[in-house]
């Protein structure tokens, strides 16, 4: 009896933090899907002269999102602002380029 309430008590710990380490992949995936994309935007940029002005990256065959991942892309010629956001994630990225920063909301 007393070995079912040990495992008890540790279950009672562990799935929570397992919850949020769950969370803090799903977001790194997110935030790392909005690096590549940027890559992929700075390589479209050196063969043609200008950033894709697709609303889509994917489209464009120029970058393929993690699952569940939801990247946006937009801008014009001279700069670009992408999102991400994992499905099941608590964060939105965005980057606004060329050279910006990351940010989180």
């Amino acid at each position: 009896m007393i070995v079912i309430a040990i495992i008890g008590i540790l279950a009672a710990i562990a799935i929570p933090q397992f919850s949020s380490y769950r969370k803090r992949a799903y977001n790194s995936a997110a935030e790392s899907d909005l690096k590549n994309a940027a890559t992929a935007e700075e390589a479209y940029f050196v063969d043609n002269s200008t950033y894709c002005t697709r609303s889509d990256l994917t489209s464009a065959n120029l970058f393929n999102p993690t699952e569940n991942v939801l990247v946006s892309a937009g801008g014009d010629a001279n700069t670009y602002i992408i999102t991400a956001y994992h499905s099941a994630g608590d964060k939105t990225y965005t980057l606004i380029g060329p050279g910006g920063s990351i940010t989180s909301n």
